[in-house]
Formats: C-alpha cells, sequence, structure tokens
C-alpha cells in the first residue's frame, strides 16, 4: 500500500465498491471526492457558478473561512459562511460558487459526471 498526497489527488468511490486515486482517468461512475487548498480566487474557478444537476453536492471548509453562494429556486442569491470544521450541502439542480475570505482549505464530493460551468458571477 502506497500513501498518496490528498491535496494532489482526486479520490473516486465507484458505485461497485472500488477506491481510487488519483489525478488521470475518467469518472464513469460512483462519486468524487476533492480536497483543494485554495489561496486565491483563481483556484475556487472565483466568479464561475457550477451547477450539478444529476445530484447534491457537499462543500465542506476543513481549514480557513469561505462563503458559499447559491442561487435560484426563486429565492434570489443565498450566501452561506463556512468555517473550518463547517458544511453544507448545495441541493442538486442548484447554482453555486464559492468566494474566499481567507486561504483555505476546502472537501467537495459529488457525484459524477462532471459539473457544467455557468456564466460568470
Amino acid at each position: 500500500m502506497t500513501p498518496f498526497d490528498l491535496l494532489m489527488s482526486i479520490v473516486r468511490l465507484s458505485a461497485s465498491g472500488e477506491i481510487h486515486a488519483g489525478r488521470g482517468g475518467v469518472d464513469r461512475d460512483g462519486w468524487r471526492l476533492h480536497v483543494l487548498h485554495a489561496k486565491t480566487a483563481t483556484d475556487v474557478h472565483g466568479g464561475h457558478w457550477a451547477l450539478h444537476p444529476e445530484a447534491d453536492e457537499l462543500v465542506s471548509c476543513i481549514v480557513g473561512k469561505i462563503r458559499l453562494y447559491l442561487r435560484g429556486e426563486g429565492r434570489g442569491e443565498e450566501e452561506v459562511k463556512l468555517c473550518a470544521g463547517t458544511a453544507a450541502i448545495v441541493p442538486r439542480g442548484r447554482c453555486h460558487r464559492i468566494a474566499l475570505d481567507i486561504p483555505s482549505t476546502i472537501l467537495t464530493a459529488t457525484l459524477r459526471p462532471a459539473d457544467r460551468p455557468d456564466r460568470p458571477a
């Protein structure tokens, strides 16, 4: 067994029960866990909205402080503040984006296929 760098890998949890880690490969089924240390807005695709029509997405702030913005469902734009150790669940089909308050380590988990980027904020 060889350890891997969680910040440099994407962990794939397949529907068949297998777990794979690495940068390459194609997500065919199952869930994808991604841990990112974000220093700037560019690291979190600042200004761009994401959309996951197939499944909910877990967004967790492991270290730092972030803001999660959601829109849609007739509610306008909603801001959720996350500090270290907290998480939020983005319902499927809700556009969302992340903004950093300080450099932060973020974990996300969602069903693949890949999300569809929306227009800039």
